[in-house]
């Protein structure tokens, strides 16, 4: 008889309600985060095997036959008359061997230095404690030079060149001044400076006059032209009335 189906089984104890109990939480490492961005920041770069922006190379640009073979050098005119040089000696020939000399070197060699004058030494400087020597000549401490016949005399070349420039110079400043005497600026009156004024009033007013005459509707490249270069007229005319206003004496060029 099946143990299940009797109301005294001992499976019966068990409550129905019971339920297995959850597994204890998984442990995970507070560095899990910056350990995978470092790799995917330093594994990604390289995916590409090379660079990940390469330039593609041009479909022209192939390999061609002969391309990296070396140039020879260009060819040579071949000469007989050029020198040659020294021919082989001979298996029979000998180097001249056995001279001996009856010169002795021991009683030259003293001979030598007992007769010569002695060297004298050599002048040096001393410019630290520690002893560091340095050449005097060529130290600039030797006033050698002060003692020679020419010093402090300025050269020939100098003075011949210094004559030229001043002769070059007064020839220059001639001309300007004979420049000067005769473009010499002429004052203008009161009466010349008014009708003057008056002049560039009038040339004004025209222009202005023009300038009004111009259609509402600039919608042409002729009529563009003509708009600015009316602008610039009344624009330089203002200029020169303002100028001729402010100043009360103009000079001008006598020509």
């Amino acid at each position: 008889m099946d143990p299940t189906c009797s109301s005294e089984s001992i499976y019966n104890l068990i409550p129905s309600d019971w339920k297995e109990p959850p597994p204890p939480p998984r442990y995970v490492s507070v560095f899990k985060a910056a350990v995978k961005d470092e790799k995917q920041k330093f594994k990604t770069a390289m995916k590409t095997m090379g660079p990940a922006k390469l330039e593609v190379p041009s479909p022209k640009d192939f390999l061609k036959k002969h391309s990296k073979e070396k140039t020879l050098p260009p060819k040579k005119k071949f000469e007989r008359n050029e020198p040659r040089k020294p021919p082989v000696p001979l298996r029979t020939d000998h180097p001249v061997t056995g001279i001996q000399s009856e010169k002795n070197f021991l009683n030259t060699n003293a001979a030598d230095v007992i007769m010569g004058v002695a060297k004298k030494p050599k002048p040096i400087y001393v410019d630290k404690r520690t002893g560091d020597k340095h050449d005097l000549e060529t130290s600039g401490l030797v006033p050698k030079y002060i003692n020679k016949k020419g010093y402090g005399v300025t050269p020939d070349y100098i003075r011949k060149r210094n004559e030229e420039v001043k002769k070059a110079q007064e020839e220059y400043d001639n001309y300007i001044q004979e420049n000067l005497r005769e473009a010499a600026l002429k004052r203008l009156s009161d009466e010349e400076r008014e009708a003057v004024l008056q002049g560039l009033k009038k040339n004004w007013e025209e222009v202005h006059k023009k300038f009004q005459s111009l259609s509402v509707f600039i919608d042409s490249i002729p009529k563009k032209i003509r708009k600015q270069k009316l602008e610039e007229e009344m624009k330089q005319l203002e200029h020169d009335i303002g100028a001729l206003e402010k100043h009360k004496i103009i000079y001008i060029a006598n020509k």
